[in-house]
């Protein structure tokens, strides 16, 4: 099945992203990440590309890796000392970083590490979550949402890994 990317139009066969062992695993990161941190962080992954090339799967599944515990254990750790980190603080903190870039104040791009990601965070209070519909519904686990298309993404993943249920 071929697939469009909304954001530059080229073509890619399903099947081929599903069977790239790299591109499986950023599959796999990604589904466990609700969908408005999934958006929030790709965004945020955006920041780690050179200007004159691309991320490579292998890149994207690493740093995902990295995000994905965080994310889910809820708090995070920074010299010594433990910060809440729940799902909105984790949506503010996305959109601080990429204000900053906005701003001009991230002055080494590409990104290495999420060092800033994760310094940001420190300065999150329930407060500052800007968005009026995260304050209104209750705090939901960073555990993913089941939905048809996961449950389908899983499925050709288990399939193209000989894995079947």
């Amino acid at each position: 099945m071929k697939v469009k990317c909304p954001a530059c139009g080229a073509s890619m066969s399903l099947d081929a992203l599903i069977g790239h062992d790299e591109a499986r695993a950023v599959l796999v990161e990604l589904s466990g990440i609700s969908d408005e941190l999934v958006r929030g962080c790709l965004k945020y992954l955006g920041l780690f590309r050179p200007s004159e090339k691309d991320l490579t799967f292998a890149r994207v599944a690493k740093l995902l890796g990295g995000l994905r515990p965080l994310m889910q254990a809820g708090q995070i750790s920074r010299n010594r000392q433990s910060y809440p980190a729940p799902r909105e603080a984790w949506l503010w903190a996305f959109e601080q970083v990429l204000a900053a870039r906005d701003a001009g104040k991230l002055n080494r791009l590409p990104l290495t590490t999420h060092g800033f990601l994760l310094e940001t965070l420190t300065f999150w209070s329930p407060d500052k979550s800007s968005s009026p519909v995260s304050a209104t519904l209750p705090q939901q686990p960073v555990q993913a949402v089941q939905t048809k298309l996961r449950s389908g993404a899983r499925g050709l993943m288990e399939w193209a890994d000989g894995t079947e249920p």
